[in-house]
Protein backbone atom coordinates (compact mmCIF):
# COMPACT_ATOMS: atom_id res chain seq x y z
CA UNK A 1 0.00 0.00 0.00
CA UNK A 2 1.12 3.64 -0.05
CA UNK A 3 0.74 6.64 2.18
CA UNK A 4 2.14 10.34 1.66
CA UNK A 5 5.39 11.48 2.99
CA UNK A 6 5.76 15.35 4.87
CA UNK A 7 7.62 17.35 1.92
CA UNK A 8 6.96 20.29 -0.40
CA UNK A 9 3.51 21.02 -0.88
CA UNK A 10 1.88 20.06 -4.57
CA UNK A 11 2.33 23.13 -6.89
CA UNK A 12 2.87 25.01 -10.22
CA UNK A 13 6.69 23.51 -9.45
CA UNK A 14 5.92 20.15 -9.44
CA UNK A 15 3.05 21.12 -12.68
CA UNK A 16 6.00 22.43 -14.94
CA UNK A 17 8.08 19.83 -14.04
CA UNK A 18 5.79 17.24 -15.08
CA UNK A 19 5.12 19.18 -18.13
CA UNK A 20 9.26 19.21 -19.28
CA UNK A 21 9.26 15.53 -18.61
CA UNK A 22 6.36 14.93 -21.58
CA UNK A 23 7.75 17.55 -23.58
CA UNK A 24 10.91 16.21 -23.65
CA UNK A 25 9.51 12.19 -24.35
CA UNK A 26 7.91 14.27 -27.56
CA UNK A 27 10.76 15.70 -29.15
CA UNK A 28 11.81 12.57 -30.41
CA UNK A 29 8.24 10.26 -30.24
CA UNK A 30 6.26 12.94 -32.38
CA UNK A 31 9.15 13.50 -34.75
CA UNK A 32 9.74 9.93 -35.01
CA UNK A 33 6.05 9.08 -35.86
CA UNK A 34 6.59 12.04 -38.18
CA UNK A 35 9.35 11.69 -40.19
CA UNK A 36 10.72 8.54 -39.26
CA UNK A 37 9.21 6.85 -42.46
CA UNK A 38 9.57 9.73 -44.81
CA UNK A 39 13.33 9.71 -43.56
CA UNK A 40 13.70 6.07 -44.62
CA UNK A 41 11.97 5.93 -47.55
CA UNK A 42 12.66 9.26 -48.95
CA UNK A 43 16.22 9.98 -48.45
CA UNK A 44 17.74 6.19 -47.25
CA UNK A 45 15.63 4.34 -50.57
CA UNK A 46 13.96 1.98 -48.35
CA UNK A 47 10.94 0.46 -49.45
CA UNK A 48 7.98 1.15 -46.88
CA UNK A 49 7.03 -2.81 -46.58
CA UNK A 50 10.35 -2.96 -45.30
CA UNK A 51 9.68 0.02 -42.98
CA UNK A 52 6.60 -1.82 -42.12
CA UNK A 53 7.91 -5.10 -41.62
CA UNK A 54 10.42 -3.31 -38.90
CA UNK A 55 7.73 -1.39 -37.04
CA UNK A 56 5.73 -4.85 -36.51
CA UNK A 57 8.98 -6.42 -35.32
CA UNK A 58 9.56 -3.48 -32.81
CA UNK A 59 6.55 -3.57 -31.39
CA UNK A 60 6.40 -7.41 -30.98
CA UNK A 61 9.60 -6.20 -28.49
CA UNK A 62 7.64 -3.93 -27.03
CA UNK A 63 5.66 -6.13 -25.75
CA UNK A 64 8.13 -7.56 -23.50
CA UNK A 65 10.21 -4.35 -22.61
CA UNK A 66 7.40 -2.47 -21.49
CA UNK A 67 6.48 -5.32 -19.34
CA UNK A 68 9.60 -5.46 -18.16
CA UNK A 69 10.66 -2.07 -17.38
CA UNK A 70 7.20 -2.49 -15.51
CA UNK A 71 8.43 -4.68 -13.49
CA UNK A 72 11.85 -3.14 -13.09
CA UNK A 73 10.32 0.08 -11.69
CA UNK A 74 7.81 -1.41 -9.33
CA UNK A 75 10.98 -3.85 -7.45
CA UNK A 76 12.94 -0.35 -7.53
CA UNK A 77 13.98 0.48 -4.15
CA UNK A 78 14.04 4.01 -2.87
CA UNK A 79 16.76 6.58 -2.78
CA UNK A 80 16.45 10.12 -0.97
CA UNK A 81 16.11 11.32 -4.57
CA UNK A 82 12.81 9.22 -4.53
CA UNK A 83 11.95 5.56 -6.03
CA UNK A 84 10.64 6.92 -9.93
CA UNK A 85 12.63 9.87 -10.48
CA UNK A 86 16.22 9.02 -10.73
CA UNK A 87 15.41 7.01 -14.09
CA UNK A 88 14.64 9.93 -15.85
CA UNK A 89 18.17 11.52 -15.03
CA UNK A 90 19.74 7.80 -16.08
CA UNK A 91 18.25 7.41 -19.37
CA UNK A 92 18.17 10.49 -20.76
CA UNK A 93 21.46 10.72 -22.34
CA UNK A 94 20.85 7.25 -23.87
CA UNK A 95 17.09 7.96 -25.37
CA UNK A 96 18.59 11.44 -27.17
CA UNK A 97 21.99 10.01 -28.46
CA UNK A 98 19.37 6.79 -30.07
CA UNK A 99 16.49 9.89 -31.28
CA UNK A 100 19.76 11.28 -33.14
CA UNK A 101 21.45 8.17 -34.47
CA UNK A 102 18.19 7.54 -36.49
CA UNK A 103 18.06 10.22 -38.78
CA UNK A 104 22.12 9.61 -39.91
CA UNK A 105 22.48 8.94 -43.78
CA UNK A 106 25.98 8.27 -44.04
CA UNK A 107 25.34 4.84 -45.54
CA UNK A 108 22.73 6.56 -48.16
CA UNK A 109 24.59 4.48 -50.70
CA UNK A 110 25.20 1.68 -49.14
CA UNK A 111 24.18 -1.97 -49.93
CA UNK A 112 20.42 -2.28 -49.54
CA UNK A 113 21.18 -4.65 -46.88
CA UNK A 114 23.45 -2.30 -45.28
CA UNK A 115 20.47 0.24 -44.82
CA UNK A 116 18.14 -2.14 -43.53
CA UNK A 117 20.37 -3.44 -40.84
CA UNK A 118 21.31 0.04 -39.66
CA UNK A 119 17.77 1.36 -39.41
CA UNK A 120 16.87 -2.01 -37.35
CA UNK A 121 19.29 -1.50 -34.96
CA UNK A 122 19.23 2.33 -34.40
CA UNK A 123 14.95 2.13 -34.29
CA UNK A 124 14.83 -0.60 -31.98
CA UNK A 125 17.50 0.69 -29.76
CA UNK A 126 15.83 3.81 -29.53
CA UNK A 127 11.77 2.66 -29.58
CA UNK A 128 12.21 -0.50 -27.56
CA UNK A 129 14.79 -0.04 -25.35
CA UNK A 130 16.14 3.68 -24.29
CA UNK A 131 12.77 4.90 -25.03
CA UNK A 132 10.69 2.40 -22.97
CA UNK A 133 13.59 2.80 -20.16
CA UNK A 134 12.36 6.74 -19.61
CA UNK A 135 8.87 6.41 -20.81
CA UNK A 136 7.64 3.92 -18.41
CA UNK A 137 8.90 5.39 -14.94
CA UNK A 138 8.11 8.93 -16.57
CA UNK A 139 4.07 8.07 -16.85
CA UNK A 140 4.19 6.31 -12.94
CA UNK A 141 5.87 9.45 -11.89
CA UNK A 142 2.07 10.77 -11.90
CA UNK A 143 0.95 8.64 -8.66
CA UNK A 144 3.51 9.54 -7.09
CA UNK A 145 4.02 13.19 -7.24
CA UNK A 146 0.64 13.92 -5.74
CA UNK A 147 -2.13 11.17 -3.92
CA UNK A 148 -4.95 13.96 -4.55
CA UNK A 149 -7.06 13.37 -7.94
CA UNK A 150 -7.11 17.12 -8.21
CA UNK A 151 -3.70 17.66 -8.31
CA UNK A 152 -3.12 14.48 -10.37
CA UNK A 153 -6.12 16.25 -13.13
CA UNK A 154 -3.36 19.19 -13.56
CA UNK A 155 -0.66 16.86 -13.87
CA UNK A 156 -2.81 15.40 -17.08
CA UNK A 157 -3.32 18.79 -18.32
CA UNK A 158 0.06 20.14 -17.85
CA UNK A 159 1.21 16.74 -19.98
CA UNK A 160 -0.83 17.41 -22.23
CA UNK A 161 0.67 20.57 -22.76
CA UNK A 162 4.04 20.00 -22.78
CA UNK A 163 3.36 16.92 -25.59
CA UNK A 164 2.06 20.08 -27.26
CA UNK A 165 4.43 22.30 -27.42
CA UNK A 166 6.53 19.72 -28.62
CA UNK A 167 4.46 18.78 -31.33
CA UNK A 168 4.07 22.45 -32.46
CA UNK A 169 7.75 23.06 -32.27
CA UNK A 170 7.85 20.15 -34.15
CA UNK A 171 5.17 20.93 -36.87
CA UNK A 172 6.11 24.71 -37.41
CA UNK A 173 10.31 24.11 -37.06
CA UNK A 174 10.59 21.00 -38.52
CA UNK A 175 8.74 21.60 -42.12
CA UNK A 176 10.63 24.50 -42.68
CA UNK A 177 14.00 23.05 -42.31
CA UNK A 178 13.37 19.44 -43.33
CA UNK A 179 11.67 20.19 -47.22
CA UNK A 180 13.46 21.91 -49.61
CA UNK A 181 11.96 22.80 -53.03
CA UNK A 182 13.72 20.97 -56.04
CA UNK A 183 13.90 22.10 -59.64
CA UNK A 184 10.31 21.42 -60.89
CA UNK A 185 8.83 23.04 -57.86
CA UNK A 186 8.72 19.89 -55.17
CA UNK A 187 9.10 19.51 -51.72
CA UNK A 188 11.68 16.81 -51.22
CA UNK A 189 13.84 15.82 -47.98
CA UNK A 190 17.03 17.59 -47.07
CA UNK A 191 19.19 14.38 -45.77
CA UNK A 192 21.86 17.25 -43.90
CA UNK A 193 18.79 18.93 -42.29
CA UNK A 194 16.93 16.39 -40.99
CA UNK A 195 20.08 15.01 -39.14
CA UNK A 196 20.66 18.50 -37.87
CA UNK A 197 17.31 18.85 -37.01
CA UNK A 198 16.95 15.90 -35.11
CA UNK A 199 20.13 16.18 -33.49
CA UNK A 200 18.75 19.73 -32.06
CA UNK A 201 15.75 18.16 -30.48
CA UNK A 202 17.91 15.80 -28.72
CA UNK A 203 19.62 18.28 -27.04
CA UNK A 204 16.89 20.02 -26.02
CA UNK A 205 14.87 16.64 -24.74
CA UNK A 206 17.85 15.99 -22.34
CA UNK A 207 17.92 19.62 -20.76
CA UNK A 208 13.67 19.02 -20.41
CA UNK A 209 14.39 15.64 -18.53
CA UNK A 210 16.87 16.98 -16.28
CA UNK A 211 13.96 20.14 -15.45
CA UNK A 212 11.37 17.24 -15.32
CA UNK A 213 13.99 16.15 -12.56
CA UNK A 214 14.68 18.91 -10.90
CA UNK A 215 11.70 20.21 -10.30
CA UNK A 216 9.39 17.57 -9.31
CA UNK A 217 8.95 15.91 -5.71
CA UNK A 218 7.86 12.39 -4.83
CA UNK A 219 5.16 12.73 -1.86
CA UNK A 220 3.21 9.20 -2.06
CA UNK A 221 5.86 6.81 -0.27
CA UNK A 222 5.52 3.51 -1.36
CA UNK A 223 5.88 0.68 1.23
CA UNK A 224 8.00 -2.22 -0.22
CA UNK A 225 5.10 -5.47 -0.32
CA UNK A 226 6.72 -8.68 1.94
CA UNK A 227 8.08 -11.61 -0.13
CA UNK A 228 5.26 -13.09 0.72
CA UNK A 229 2.53 -10.47 -1.05
CA UNK A 230 4.54 -10.50 -4.36
CA UNK A 231 2.95 -11.67 -6.85
CA UNK A 232 4.31 -13.36 -10.22
CA UNK A 233 4.27 -11.44 -13.71
CA UNK A 234 1.88 -13.56 -15.25
CA UNK A 235 -0.42 -12.98 -12.04
CA UNK A 236 -0.09 -9.38 -11.68
CA UNK A 237 -0.85 -9.19 -15.72
CA UNK A 238 -4.00 -11.85 -15.29
CA UNK A 239 -5.18 -9.55 -12.85
CA UNK A 240 -5.04 -5.99 -14.65
CA UNK A 241 -5.97 -7.52 -17.76
CA UNK A 242 -9.33 -8.74 -15.96
CA UNK A 243 -9.77 -4.89 -15.11
CA UNK A 244 -13.00 -3.50 -16.78
CA UNK A 245 -11.70 -0.18 -16.03
CA UNK A 246 -7.66 -0.38 -17.38
CA UNK A 247 -9.20 -2.51 -20.67
CA UNK A 248 -11.56 0.15 -21.29
CA UNK A 249 -8.92 2.97 -20.93
CA UNK A 250 -5.99 0.75 -23.00
CA UNK A 251 -8.63 0.43 -25.95
CA UNK A 252 -9.45 4.37 -25.63
CA UNK A 253 -6.15 5.21 -25.59
CA UNK A 254 -5.45 3.44 -28.15
CA UNK A 255 -7.99 4.89 -30.36
CA UNK A 256 -6.99 8.60 -29.17
CA UNK A 257 -3.48 8.29 -30.16
CA UNK A 258 -3.93 6.41 -33.41
CA UNK A 259 -6.47 9.29 -34.53
CA UNK A 260 -3.37 12.07 -33.24
CA UNK A 261 -0.43 10.26 -34.66
CA UNK A 262 -2.43 9.23 -38.03
CA UNK A 263 -3.22 12.91 -38.32
CA UNK A 264 0.51 13.86 -37.95
CA UNK A 265 1.74 11.41 -40.20
CA UNK A 266 -0.55 11.49 -43.15
CA UNK A 267 -0.40 15.75 -42.48
CA UNK A 268 2.89 15.49 -43.85
CA UNK A 269 1.34 14.24 -47.20
CA UNK A 270 -1.78 15.86 -47.05
CA UNK A 271 -0.13 19.45 -47.22
CA UNK A 272 2.57 18.56 -49.06
CA UNK A 273 1.12 16.83 -52.14
CA UNK A 274 -2.61 17.58 -52.09
CA UNK A 275 -2.40 21.37 -50.76
CA UNK A 276 1.02 21.55 -51.92
CA UNK A 277 1.45 23.87 -49.37
CA UNK A 278 3.64 23.13 -46.32
CA UNK A 279 3.96 26.57 -44.98
CA UNK A 280 0.31 25.90 -44.08
CA UNK A 281 1.17 22.59 -42.24
CA UNK A 282 3.58 25.02 -39.73
CA UNK A 283 0.72 27.67 -39.58
CA UNK A 284 -1.62 24.15 -38.64
CA UNK A 285 0.43 23.00 -36.25
CA UNK A 286 0.83 26.52 -34.75
CA UNK A 287 -2.63 26.60 -33.89
CA UNK A 288 -2.25 23.87 -31.54
CA UNK A 289 -1.32 26.34 -28.86
CA UNK A 290 -4.26 28.45 -28.26
CA UNK A 291 -6.46 25.24 -28.33
CA UNK A 292 -4.24 23.56 -25.52
CA UNK A 293 -4.48 26.74 -23.76
CA UNK A 294 -8.17 27.09 -23.44
CA UNK A 295 -8.52 23.79 -22.42
CA UNK A 296 -5.64 24.33 -19.62
CA UNK A 297 -7.79 27.09 -18.21
CA UNK A 298 -10.93 25.38 -18.11
CA UNK A 299 -10.41 21.42 -18.41
CA UNK A 300 -9.88 20.76 -14.77
CA UNK A 301 -13.00 22.69 -13.46
CA UNK A 302 -15.01 21.29 -16.28
CA UNK A 303 -13.61 17.92 -15.18
CA UNK A 304 -14.33 18.62 -11.73
CA UNK A 305 -17.63 19.42 -11.98
CA UNK A 306 -19.33 16.65 -14.33
CA UNK A 307 -16.81 13.86 -14.95
CA UNK A 308 -13.36 13.37 -16.50
CA UNK A 309 -15.12 10.36 -18.82
CA UNK A 310 -18.55 12.33 -19.17
CA UNK A 311 -16.51 15.80 -20.61
CA UNK A 312 -14.64 13.76 -22.58
CA UNK A 313 -17.14 11.63 -23.76
CA UNK A 314 -18.64 14.74 -25.46
CA UNK A 315 -15.85 16.77 -26.49
CA UNK A 316 -14.91 13.12 -29.07
CA UNK A 317 -18.44 13.00 -30.18
CA UNK A 318 -18.58 16.79 -31.36
CA UNK A 319 -14.88 16.50 -32.48
CA UNK A 320 -15.69 13.38 -34.74
CA UNK A 321 -18.73 14.83 -36.05
CA UNK A 322 -16.88 18.01 -37.37
CA UNK A 323 -13.89 16.03 -39.04
CA UNK A 324 -16.75 13.63 -40.54
CA UNK A 325 -17.84 16.77 -42.25
CA UNK A 326 -14.76 17.85 -43.52
CA UNK A 327 -14.17 14.42 -45.46
CA UNK A 328 -17.34 14.89 -47.04
CA UNK A 329 -16.55 18.11 -48.38
CA UNK A 330 -13.64 17.49 -49.90
CA UNK A 331 -12.36 20.82 -49.41
CA UNK A 332 -9.69 22.78 -51.57
CA UNK A 333 -8.99 25.56 -49.92
CA UNK A 334 -5.99 24.82 -47.51
CA UNK A 335 -7.00 27.89 -44.96
CA UNK A 336 -10.68 26.84 -44.96
CA UNK A 337 -9.34 23.44 -43.66
CA UNK A 338 -7.05 24.61 -41.54
CA UNK A 339 -9.81 26.63 -39.89
CA UNK A 340 -12.37 23.54 -39.73
CA UNK A 341 -9.88 21.41 -38.11
CA UNK A 342 -8.67 23.81 -35.59
CA UNK A 343 -12.70 23.79 -33.78
CA UNK A 344 -12.48 20.11 -34.49
CA UNK A 345 -9.28 19.46 -32.40
CA UNK A 346 -10.77 21.23 -29.62
CA UNK A 347 -13.22 18.02 -28.90
CA UNK A 348 -10.29 15.58 -28.91
CA UNK A 349 -7.41 17.58 -26.88
CA UNK A 350 -10.11 17.78 -23.88
CA UNK A 351 -9.99 14.08 -23.90
CA UNK A 352 -6.27 13.72 -24.02
CA UNK A 353 -5.98 16.24 -21.59
CA UNK A 354 -7.61 14.29 -18.94
CA UNK A 355 -6.56 10.89 -20.14
CA UNK A 356 -3.31 10.45 -17.55
CA UNK A 357 -5.76 11.86 -14.74
CA UNK A 358 -7.90 8.76 -15.62
CA UNK A 359 -4.81 6.19 -16.12
CA UNK A 360 -3.69 7.20 -12.33
CA UNK A 361 -7.49 6.78 -10.98
CA UNK A 362 -7.32 3.45 -12.85
CA UNK A 363 -3.96 2.33 -10.89
CA UNK A 364 -5.63 3.55 -7.25
CA UNK A 365 -8.84 1.21 -8.36
CA UNK A 366 -6.70 -1.64 -8.85
CA UNK A 367 -5.16 -1.14 -5.42
CA UNK A 368 -7.82 -0.99 -3.73
CA UNK A 369 -9.33 -4.26 -5.46
CA UNK A 370 -6.20 -6.25 -4.98
CA UNK A 371 -4.05 -4.40 -2.18
CA UNK A 372 -1.03 -4.19 -4.59
CA UNK A 373 -0.19 -1.27 -6.27
CA UNK A 374 2.21 -2.02 -8.89
CA UNK A 375 2.65 1.64 -11.01
CA UNK A 376 5.08 0.79 -13.35
CA UNK A 377 3.28 -2.70 -14.65
CA UNK A 378 0.07 -0.45 -14.75
CA UNK A 379 1.72 2.00 -16.71
CA UNK A 380 3.57 -0.33 -18.73
CA UNK A 381 0.40 -2.43 -19.68
CA UNK A 382 -1.00 0.46 -20.50
CA UNK A 383 1.48 1.66 -23.15
CA UNK A 384 0.87 -1.37 -25.00
CA UNK A 385 -1.34 1.12 -27.08
CA UNK A 386 1.51 1.74 -29.13
CA UNK A 387 1.96 -1.75 -30.59
CA UNK A 388 -1.50 -1.18 -31.98
CA UNK A 389 -1.56 2.08 -32.92
CA UNK A 390 1.83 2.60 -34.81
CA UNK A 391 1.11 -0.51 -37.07
CA UNK A 392 -2.01 1.01 -37.96
CA UNK A 393 -0.86 3.87 -38.51
CA UNK A 394 2.22 2.56 -40.67
CA UNK A 395 -0.47 0.66 -43.06
CA UNK A 396 -1.73 3.88 -44.90
CA UNK A 397 1.15 5.89 -44.41
CA UNK A 398 3.37 3.36 -46.41
CA UNK A 399 0.46 3.16 -49.33
CA UNK A 400 0.15 7.03 -49.29
CA UNK A 401 4.18 6.97 -49.74
CA UNK A 402 3.72 5.23 -52.89
CA UNK A 403 1.41 7.56 -54.74
CA UNK A 404 3.06 9.58 -57.31
CA UNK A 405 3.17 12.91 -55.64
CA UNK A 406 4.40 14.60 -58.51
CA UNK A 407 0.55 13.51 -60.91
CA UNK A 408 -1.75 13.05 -57.95
CA UNK A 409 -5.28 12.70 -59.80
CA UNK A 410 -8.49 14.50 -58.46
CA UNK A 411 -9.85 10.82 -57.20
CA UNK A 412 -7.05 10.53 -55.47
CA UNK A 413 -6.52 13.41 -54.00
CA UNK A 414 -9.97 13.25 -52.62
CA UNK A 415 -8.57 9.89 -51.21
CA UNK A 416 -6.07 11.41 -49.46
CA UNK A 417 -8.24 14.02 -47.42
CA UNK A 418 -11.09 10.79 -46.64
CA UNK A 419 -8.25 8.67 -45.44
CA UNK A 420 -6.97 11.50 -42.67
CA UNK A 421 -10.47 12.72 -41.69
CA UNK A 422 -12.09 8.86 -41.47
CA UNK A 423 -9.25 7.17 -39.71
CA UNK A 424 -9.76 10.45 -37.32
CA UNK A 425 -13.36 10.27 -37.12
CA UNK A 426 -13.50 5.92 -36.52
CA UNK A 427 -10.84 6.53 -34.06
CA UNK A 428 -12.26 9.04 -31.76
CA UNK A 429 -15.76 7.82 -32.24
CA UNK A 430 -15.17 4.20 -31.12
CA UNK A 431 -13.05 5.11 -27.86
CA UNK A 432 -16.37 6.64 -26.60
CA UNK A 433 -17.74 3.80 -26.32
CA UNK A 434 -14.30 1.88 -24.06
CA UNK A 435 -14.12 4.61 -21.25
CA UNK A 436 -15.24 3.18 -18.13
Amino acid sequence: MSKTREVRPFGARDKFGYLFGDLANDFSFIFASTYVMVFYTKVMGISAAMVGTMFLIARCIDAFTDIGMGRIVDNSKPTKNGRIRPWIRRMCGFVALASFMMYQSFLVDASYGAKVAYMFITYILWGSIFYTSINIPYGSMASVISGDPKDRSSLSVFRSVGGTVAGIMIGVVAPMLVYKTDAYGNQVVSATNISIVAGVFSVIAIVCYLLCYFLTTERVEYVAKQTSEKQSVAKTLKTLLTSRSLLGMIIAAVLLLLASLMSQGVNTYLFADYFKNTKALSVFSLLMLPCIIILATCSTKLATKFGKKECGVVGMFASGILYFILGILHIKNVWVFVVGAFVAMLGMYFFQTQCWALVTDVIDDMEVQTGNRDDGTMVSTHSQERLDRQLLVVFPDGHLDGLDTMNLQQDRQRQLQMVFTTWLLSSQQLSIFFVD
